[in-house]
């Protein structure tokens, strides 16, 4: 999602040109500036303050214009933090802040970027952070420079600004002429062991330029982080008391959603009936002479399933989800799939048994135009179909309606982060995040 309109070609969007009076203070008190707004965290605003601690204080004057991290250390220049301090100190504990957020939702990792233009996003992080910090009411904002904050975004994931910062781009026909507060480091070596001295080694220490890292440290960097949040949440007496963006974070990590394959095995099995019968003993006991009812299983089993493919379904993630189907139905001697695809309209339609499951992997995929969820429902409701229960794989995006949910039991499997792994809920039925095969 680059244009012409959103695309800088200069990434650093941390104040360009701007430079500070230089301090007369000393190192040591610059660097007490900092602690001493750590440790307000710690006492005030706990899961902050710990998040805080676990950052090293490097002083990056020589290439840093305001302030950076990389999940590991907090750059800053000497300057500004005095600058900052002699204004109110309260804007250093906003600026702890800021950084520390910055690692909560963990902004250096890329694979969030996509095809995003990196500028744009780091503006766009920019606002949801310091919409957090003023709902948390941390330190006072800071107006020694202008920061990126508009109330409007408040709850919003980055990647809801983003859209909407682009959108007004793309309307307007300008280029988004922001600056961020700190500069947004990846830590990137390029996968190569030896990129730049490792860290604490002579040569990159942080002071001329900003550590670099491999891949294997950026992911031990960020597994160390998500540790560190989880922590700091139990410290800070959980999510409760936190901005709503960190609070959905911790919920997540707090309270992981089962994996998809294992909850649609979950709901065919759950419509299989079963009683005692002495039909078919229970083999337990047979040996010495002890007859036991044995369960008497009703293996007929009518399931509906729906592909949406409007267009954000790729084909080998519908196959992947044909390919779990047909696992989990081998086990049964009995049963009815109802397969079609839909976008507007069913594409499609076949009937799948046990007599004709071979043919399951080779179904024509077919659709791509808009999504109408209520088709599906038009459809069961024209042919006369009533399905124990109904799976739909989609996006979570219908134009209007997500069905109707007095029809039949549903299981809605949403592809897609949504904005940020905020999965869209559906309003009726059960709703699972898919994640594809690694």
């Amino acid at each position: 999602m680059t244009t012409d309109v959103a695309k800088r070609s200069q990434d650093d969007t941390a104040l360009p040109g701007v430079t500070w009076e230089p301090t007369t203070k000393s190192d040591a008190e610059v660097l007490d500036y900092l602690i001493r707004s750590r440790v307000k965290l710690l006492i005030s605003a706990p899961f902050f303050g710990t998040i805080a601690t676990r950052l090293k204080f490097i002083d990056a004057s020589a290439w840093c214009p305001t302030a950076a991290t990389d999940g590991k250390n907090f750059y800053y220049n000497k300057d500004f933090v005095a600058a900052l301090q002699a204004k109110d100190e309260e804007q250093v504990v906003f600026l702890v802040g800021h950084e520390s957020l910055h690692c909560v939702y963990d902004h250096m990792d890329k694979t969030q970027l996509g095809m995003r233009d990196p500028r744009l996003a780091n503006i766009s992080q920019d606002y949801v952070i310091n919409n957090d910090l003023i709902e948390a009411n941390l330190g006072k904002k800071i107006d020694l420079v202008q920061i990126c904050h508009d109330y409007k975004y408040r709850s919003m994931h980055w990647l809801e600004v983003y859209d909407d910062l682009f959108r007004q781009a793309e309307e307007e026909g300008r280029v988004i002429d922001m600056s961020t507060l700190d500069m947004h480091l990846d830590g990137d070596s390029n996968g190569e062991e030896g990129t730049g001295a490792a860290p604490g080694e002579p040569g990159n220490d942080g002071s001329q330029g900003p550590i670099k890292y491999t891949d294997e440290e950026k992911e031990q960097i960020k597994n160390e982080m998500q540790s560190a949040v989880l922590q700091s949440a139990k410290v800070s007496g959980g999510a409760g008391n936190l901005p709503s963006g960190v609070k959905r974070l911790v919920d997540e990590l707090l309270n992981p959603q089962i994996e998809w394959q294992e909850l649609l095995a979950m709901q065919i099995q759950s419509v299989i009936k079963s009683d005692y019968t002495f039909q078919t003993p229970s083999r337990k006991g047979m040996d010495s002479g002890i007859y036991l009812p044995g369960m008497d299983y009703e293996q007929t089993i009518d399931i509906a399933l729906a592909l949406d493919m409007s267009g954000s379904i790729l084909d080998d993630m519908a196959r992947e989800m044909l390919s779990e189907v047909k696992g989990i139905m081998e086990q049964y001697t009995n049963f009815r799939i109802h397969l079609f695809c839909f976008d507007t309209e069913v594409h499609n339609p076949v009937v799948f048994t046990e007599h004709n499951m071979e043919e399951f992997m080779d179904y024509e995929l077919g659709g791509g135009g808009g999504t109408d969820f209520m088709c599906c429902w038009n459809y069961f409701k024209e042919e006369g179909i009533v399905p124990q229960k109904f799976v739909m794989f989609t996006d979570g995006y219908p134009w209007d309606s997500w069905g109707d949910e007095n029809y039949c039991d549903t299981l809605f499997i949403v592809h897609g982060d949504g904005y940020g792994g905020r999965t869209p809920q559906s309003p009726f039925g059960l709703t699972v995040p898919y994640e594809r095969n690694k």
